[in-house]
């Protein structure tokens, strides 16, 4: 059971969980597998590897995602310095909701990730947000709520003292090499 629904785990669970601790989820600091194993309640488990799954992923949940490098907490950065140049240059109310709502989610990202929580999205991403940095989802909502009436500060105000912990708002100097 995984948030108070049935889930089934995968049928190549020997070769899943093996593999758990180098997973491509868990650099991302976003699993929702480890998760549902780590806290889904096993219904079946007639040879007790779905118990030594979960404990495992109970200790991968417990010892918390690995460091945000760098480079992804600018990206961060720039990417939310962009939207509040886009929400201060629109007046349009359809363009203020859309960005107001991808900086809200961004920004919570962000508090997550300097944190040094686990991430997540949608309901999990508030739940998360709220154990890690308490208040800050609900001063986001405000924030938003006050875009769609017409105010922009509140929300920028919010937004602005999350960057603040990680060196505020990014324009000049930033730069990712590209491909070849």
């Amino acid at each position: 059971m995984w948030d108070g629904h049935p889930r089934p785990l995968p049928r190549r669970l020997n070769s899943w969980s093996e593999g758990l601790a180098g997973s491509r989820e868990l650099p991302t600091r976003r699993s929702p597998l480890l998760w549902m194993c780590a806290a889904g309640l096993v219904l079946l488990d007639t040879d007790g590897l779905r118990a030594r799954l979960a404990a495992h992923a109970r200790k991968l949940t417990d010892a918390g995602p690995p460091p945000v490098p760098v480079e992804e907490i600018d990206d961060h950065r720039y990417a939310i310095t962009d939207l509040l140049d886009d929400l201060a240059g629109s007046t349009d109310r359809s363009e203020q909701l859309f960005i107001g709502g991808e900086l809200v989610r961004r920004t919570a990202e962000l508090a997550l990730a300097v944190a040094g929580s686990w991430g997540g999205g949608g309901k999990w991403l508030a739940r998360r947000l709220e154990r890690a940095v308490p208040g800050l989802g609900a001063r986001l909502h405000h924030g938003l709520q006050e875009v769609l009436s017409g105010k922009v500060e509140p929300l920028v105000a919010v937004v602005d003292e999350v960057l603040g912990q990680v060196g505020g708002r990014l324009w000049v100097g930033y730069k990712r090499a590209g491909t070849a």
